[in-house]
């Protein structure tokens, strides 16, 4: 059994004679003296076999990524590495089994690797072997320990819960499995522990946690995978403070414990409503400034046709300001940032600057009242950029919000050596699916809605919010929770805004409705996302890094080749036809 790893050898251990293994990161060959880097994980070590050794015949065979087993003698380097943890020393092999031979690699296995992402996707046994990817993994492991040792400290008790679940509505679309011993039905695989975790707080467990594989068949990108990690919790009697008292105090712990990063608590908190007013978006990244302007009352009496336009149809006119860059846009990265904006479903991006006058897109059109309003409210020098866009508020906030985010990494504002962390609270209750033509829940149909909205949510529902809080570190959604509704009058009334039947509610949510006349304890929780706080940590900005066998943007392995076509005889077990 391996007792050694290589790099903790240092000059203490100079004159051991120790057994190794691992693997061949590099071999060298100086005018007959061998060098060969063994890398395990916890890093390198050099070998050095001398021509009169009786280890040279073999260690002259050894290639890239063998597996070798060495017996050898630690000795002081004479030409010392300091980018190497074992940089002061060497160990010299007096004996060197290659365990197992390796084919010529596909890609070089290295830090500043320029194989393609699909490459080494493919071959992701090999990628794993790339110390950035070990330290990711490593990391992903010392947060989830220290999850478990402050949630363990708080008196909470780790329960898993089932995976193969009861398909239910209000969420992403569910991965189904069909069930073989019952004809035609199908489980559904988690999409979360929502209804499970508030059982158990009906069973009276009051603290529960789980490190909780999640599954949702939706559209990918950068942060986000079909199966995915959460670390979920749950607490009975509590109110939203306490929940969030304690999500901070997690977050502070593992920031501590992992990264030896200080968190300042209290965290900062915006409404919901604010958040998007100021910042386009309910997850605003606050290392930069640039907060989003309202200038509608500026162009009150405006005698620009889309600007009167706008207001006379109740729209709004926003704007950003950025500072001192007017002399880095010419009209052709200004017609890229349109473009960009066009995306969001903004009807177009006007902009002005502020150079020895105003010039830009709508200069010449503006009153001399408004260029002065502008300046003043603005507080615009020299060099100053306006970007301005106008339409249905939604619409508004969300392509400025976009547009913020965009300039702040092209103009390099953020600053990427701090976290910024706040509570995003006040959530609307529902929103509005243009899709469905009805209102839908913000978060799902169990979080509960303020004391002061709950008869308001059947006949004024788009004014109704709920208890339900995010918590957001570097303008992403690291986690999110509610206080649930444990009152059955209160979760009935939920349903029926939300446009279910009687029979829908008992259809999907029977069993879960049943409960709650049992004696359901006040209760609330959150839920963070494992994958994306390892993110975060890692300061890398793609999910895929910090899971050990990720999925592409189409949901498939490229190395194992899932999901892959099933033979005849599993689908008549199941029971299921294909269509041609």
């Amino acid at each position: 059994m391996k007792k050694i790893m290589n790099a903790t050898l240092s000059k203490k251990n100079v004159g051991e004679t120790l057994e190794l293994y691992g693997w061949v990161a590099k071999k060298r060959n100086l005018g007959g003296l061998l060098f060969i880097d063994l890398r395990d994980r916890s890093g390198i070590v050099q070998l050095v076999v001398r021509p009169e050794d009786n280890a040279y015949g073999v260690a002259e065979t050894v290639r890239n990524e063998y597996v070798l087993k060495v017996l050898g003698t630690v000795l002081e380097r004479e030409s010392k590495n300091d980018k190497l943890a074992t940089g002061e020393i060497e160990v010299q092999v007096t004996e060197l089994t290659i365990l197992n031979t390796s084919l010529e690699l596909p890609f070089e296995i290295s830090e500043d690797t320029t194989a393609l992402e699909d490459t080494r996707l493919k071959y992701r046994y090999l990628d794993l072997r790339r110390n950035r990817l070990q330290e990711i993994m490593k990391l992903r492991h010392k947060i989830t320990l220290a999850t478990r040792n402050f949630l363990d400290s708080e008196g909470f008790l780790e329960i898993e819960t089932p995976i193969l679940c009861k398909s239910t509505p209000e969420g992403a679309r569910d991965y189904l499995v069909p069930s073989r011993v019952n004809d035609g039905k199908f489980y559904a695989l988690p999409q979360s522990p929502q209804l499970f975790k508030q059982l158990l707080m009906v069973g009276g467990m009051e603290k529960y946690f789980q490190i909780a594989k999640c599954f949702r068949d939706e559209d990918l990108r950068a942060d986000r995978q079909p199966e995915f990690t959460q670390i979920d919790l749950e607490m009975s009697f509590v109110e939203e403070n306490d929940v969030m008292d304690l999500a901070e105090r997690l977050v502070a712990s593992v920031f501590k414990e992992t990264k030896g990063i200080e968190v300042p608590l209290p965290l900062k908190r915006m409404r919901y409503i604010d958040a998007i007013n100021l910042y386009g978006s309910d997850k605003p990244d606050l290392r930069f400034g640039m907060p989003i302007e309202e200038i509608s009352d500026i162009f009150e009496k405006t005698e620009i046709s889309f600007l009167k336009s706008v207001l006379e149809e109740n729209g709004i006119i926003n704007c950003l300001v950025a500072k001192n860059c007017a002399d880095k846009y010419s009209r052709k990265e200004i017609d890229k940032l349109t473009d960009y904006v066009k995306t969001y479903r903004a009807g177009g991006l006007a902009y002005l600057k502020l150079e020895n006058e105003m010039t830009g897109s709508i200069a010449k059109l503006l009153s001399e009242e408004e260029k002065n309003s502008l300046i003043t409210r603005l507080q615009l020098e020299t060099n100053d950029m306006v970007f301005i866009v106008s339409g249905k508020k939604e619409v508004v906030k969300t392509s400025l919000g976009a547009l913020r985010l965009k300039l702040g990494r092209d103009l390099e504002l953020i600053d990427k050596t701090r976290y910024e962390m706040l509570w995003v609270v006040d959530f609307p209750s529902f929103e509005y699916s243009e899709e469905e033509g009805r209102y839908v829940a913000c978060h799902h149909p169990f979080t509960s809605p303020k004391e002061a909205d709950v008869d308001k949510l059947i006949n004024d529902p788009g004014n109704c919010y709920s208890k339900a809080y995010d918590i957001v570190i570097n303008g992403y959604e690291a986690g999110g929770g509610s206080i649930r509704i444990h009152n059955q009058e209160v979760q009935n009334t939920m349903f029926k805004a939300l446009g279910l039947s009687e029979e829908e509610v008992q259809e999907k949510f029977g069993f879960f409705v049943t409960a709650l006349k049992y004696g359901t304890p006040p209760h609330g929780g959150i839920a963070f996302g494992l994958d994306r706080l390892t993110m975060l940590l890692a300061e890398t900005e793609n999910i895929r890094d910090v899971i050990a066998f990720p999925k592409t943007a189409s949901a498939s392995c490229l190395m194992s080749e899932a999901p892959n076509i099933v033979s005849e005889r599993q689908l008549e077990e199941l029971h299921i036809a294909l269509r041609k």
